[in-house]
């Protein structure tokens, strides 16, 4: 069967499954939407085996953490809001707000992700009542599709058509791209090359921009609470997270103790020339992260730099010869790699994080420990991020968590930055379209000319 011939009959087949699920109401979805997390929470070690065995990448005990943590803060976010019919009456302003379906939804999914995306897009979709078809990353394939028959089995019971969810065994770049120019909403949640084919579909998409966390230590927290929170969210899954924390931008009257705190807490720290130089020739490759280091340990980066480290390793922390454009360090390192920059003013500390970011990652996430609010302020008018994150581990808290009010998702919107059209966590709210019912707006009038104009 040819390409376009077997994308077109499985967006048929969706479009009749989705208008079939377009009459079930509002309990009847959530039930569904609790059972496809559920069933990934439910088979998250086997899951979690299936991708480390299947991409060679990350860490089993933190993939069945991810695997379990999400479907538990997605559902927990999703349960008991409104998605069908009226979802929103605003007496005040005449305004009553109808949800309506988006109709298929075509998603691009991850190899660093490959369970909990796909999980977490096909909650999205089915909560706004629409089909979904996942094109998994080639490398994927397997742990993906597995995901998705567990999903399918699961939903069964309540009735849902058979292609509500489905998903390309064999995925191919092609198929990829007639997915999205065929489907009638686009997310991709993958590398720059298919985030730029979801926003050259023609259609409505969504997608994620280039990770590169750069992470501020202010002088007034508590480094011994601090650190090992920097160190946790750069190890956790080998460093494949795009919201793992990149830098450690410390103050330089600080600089020692922080970098002993990392000593101390299980991380490498070297600023050798001859041990810089190697695991940046290592790291990057013509300038472009090296394939070969990406989501392996600490002591395997060490190894292939040729750099000794003691056994049980967590991270590595370089000292950085330079910020910005001049050091290959300042870009997203996809392993458990830190580079560390010494500042002397707080303003300083804002212009290394910004110059990294022009080098890479505008638009996603800094992570800043601190307790002074005009040093936040500051960071926030000035840093082109769409998240800042505090006093919290980045990598496993951006995507929303219980402790805080970011929406849990596993897509990260970067705005006009990362070339995103949201510049918010992705949501379910963004996968269903609103009909608005404008009545005359009670106590309205014509204002004069004079109250229009007056100052």
């Amino acid at each position: 069967m040819e390409a376009v011939e077997y994308v077109n009959k499985l967006v048929s087949s969706a479009r009749a499954a989705q208008r079939a699920y377009e009459k079930f109401n509002q309990e009847q979805v959530d039930a569904v939407v609790r059972a496809l997390a559920k069933a990934v929470f439910d088979n998250a070690e086997m899951l979690a085996r299936m991708a480390v065995d299947e991409t060679r990448m990350g860490v089993y005990e933190d993939k069945v953490k991810k695997n379990m943590g999400k479907a538990r803060v997605i559902w927990n976010e999703l349960k008991g809001k409104k998605s069908v019919g009226v979802i929103r009456v605003l007496e005040e302003e005449g305004i009553i707000e109808v949800a309506k379906p988006m109709g298929v939804v075509g998603a691009i999914t991850p190899t660093t992700n490959p369970v909990v995306t796909p999980m977490c897009n096909a909650m999205f979709a089915l909560k706004g009542r629409n089909a979904i078809i996942i094109s998994p990353h080639p490398r994927s394939k397997k742990c993906s599709t597995k995901t998705v028959e567990l999903m399918k089995e699961a939903i069964a019971p309540f009735g849902v058509p058979e292609n509500l969810i489905q998903i390309i065994e064999e995925p191919t770049v092609e198929l990829s791209g007639l997915v999205m120019k065929t489907c009638d909403v686009c997310i991709s949640t993958g590398g720059m090359g298919m985030v730029r084919a979801a926003y050259a579909s023609g259609k409505p998409a969504f997608g994620v921009g280039t990770g590169n966390v750069q992470c501020i230590i202010d002088t007034d927290v508590d480094i011994e609470k601090a650190v090992p929170m920097i160190i946790e969210g750069r190890r956790f899954d080998n460093g494949i997270i795009c919201s793992g924390e990149q830098t450690a931008i410390t103050p330089a009257s600080l600089y020692e103790k922080v970098m002993e705190e990392f000593v101390k807490n299980g991380a490498y720290y070297t600023e050798k020339p001859e041990e810089v130089k190697a695991l940046r020739d290592t790291l990057f490759q013509n300038g472009v992260m090296n394939k070969d280091c990406v989501g392996q340990t600490a002591e395997h980066v060490a190894k292939m730099a040729g750099i000794p480290v003691p056994a049980g390793t967590k991270v590595i922390v370089v000292k950085a010869d330079t910020y910005g454009a001049a050091d290959l360090f300042s870009k997203e390192k996809m392993c458990p790699v830190i580079s560390a920059y010494a500042y002397d003013s707080w303003e300083q500390a804002v212009e290394i994080a910004q110059a990294n970011l022009e080098v890479e990652g505008k638009g996603h996430s800094v992570c800043i420990h601190s307790n002074n609010q005009q040093h936040l302020l500051y960071a926030a008018n000035l840093l082109p991020v769409s998240r800042f994150l505090i006093n919290q581990i980045c990598s496993t808290n951006n995507g929303g968590s219980f402790f805080n009010s970011l929406s849990a998702t596993t897509t990260l919107g970067c705005g006009s930055w990362g070339n995103n059209s949201i510049s918010e966590n992705l949501s379910y709210k963004h996968l269903f379209n609103v009909s608005r019912i404008a009545k005359v707006r009670p106590g309205s009038f014509m204002p004069t000319d004079e109250q229009i104009w007056g100052e």
